[in-house]
């Protein structure tokens, strides 16, 4: 059964879809993740061919999500370009310090302003929504340098509410788990290398494969922590999972495997992030 929609979040719809009519045309940065993706879903039930769904290939997105999130805007006949972004080239970028999102998300902008300006599209919209406020997001200031729309957030929606909202509209993805880039696994001042973004990937769909659902591998060198969400963390405290984890994670090439007693948790990376002087990892 189709869930009802309580009058305020069904307002704050109304209010999405009249903003994205505003824009006329518009390229959604779309990464298949839940915001990008209801967004993406929204433009195009709104805007139809006015807008344009891109997606940007690069070593820090897992194939695993490259490919779900082809297969979501080939489901719902969302058109997708797909660009092939080089922040792993940039040595402001690899050096892996606080400001790293930034310097992915001025690449992420600048290309697609450079494929809006061989187009006819006016605007250029990514999927931000009211809580990223409280977070500590570089991205976004790249999102503005560039002129970057947030419609979610200005329309006020929550994760919370963007998922009801996806849940209402019939989409699978609502209760898909949190996906952000491969960067985000390595530790502060540690290079981010091709090398380092393949072993974290290999080490996730490892652990997919052993039925975990929200998780975490972050790189620390020679360890890899891994977090698993609370409602999962049951199900690895046991000496048969342990090894099985363990034994996964050697198998792609970590000395050291240590379990996070505090559960997943976004972003927590950040935890201890010092703004300034971030020194590289040894």
């Amino acid at each position: 059964m189709t869930p009802t929609l309580s009058p305020e979040l069904a307002a704050r719809q109304t209010t999405l879809e009249a903003g994205l009519r505003t824009l006329g045309s518009v390229l959604v940065a779309y990464s298949g993740g839940i915001d990008s993706a209801y967004l993406a879903y929204v433009a195009h039930r709104v805007l139809g061919s006015q807008m344009l769904a891109v997606i940007a290939d690069s070593p820090s997105l897992a194939r695993t999500h490259l490919a779900d999130a082809i297969a979501f805007a080939a489901e719902h006949g969302i058109p997708l370009h797909t660009i092939v972004t080089a922040e792993l080239a940039n040595p402001d970028y690899q050096r892996n310090d606080s400001q790293r999102c930034f310097h992915c998300k001025d690449e992420l902008f600048s290309q697609m302003e450079q494929y809006r300006s061989q187009t006819t599209f006016h605007s250029i919209a990514y999927g931000r929504n009211l809580d990223d406020a409280g977070d500590f997001r570089p991205g976004q200031r790249a999102a503005a340098l560039h002129h970057a729309v947030a419609p979610l957030a200005d329309a006020q929606l929550t994760k919370a509410d963007i998922r009801a909202l996806a849940l209402a509209a019939g989409l699978h993805i609502w209760d898909k788990p949190a996906s952000a880039c491969l960067s985000s696994r390595v530790e502060y001042g540690r290079a981010v290398t091709p090398e380092v973004l393949a072993q974290v990937e290999a080490a996730e769909e490892s652990l997919r494969s052993l039925g975990y659902r929200q998780f975490r591998v972050r790189y620390h060198g020679e360890l890899a922590r891994v977090e698993i969400a609370r409602e999962e963390l049951g199900s690895a405290l046991s000496l048969e999972s342990l090894d099985r984890i363990t034994a996964a994670l050697r198998a792609v090439g970590f000395q050291y495997v240590t379990l996070d007693t505090a559960g997943y948790r976004s972003g927590s990376m950040n935890e201890t992030l010092q703004l300034t002087n971030i020194r590289p990892a040894v």
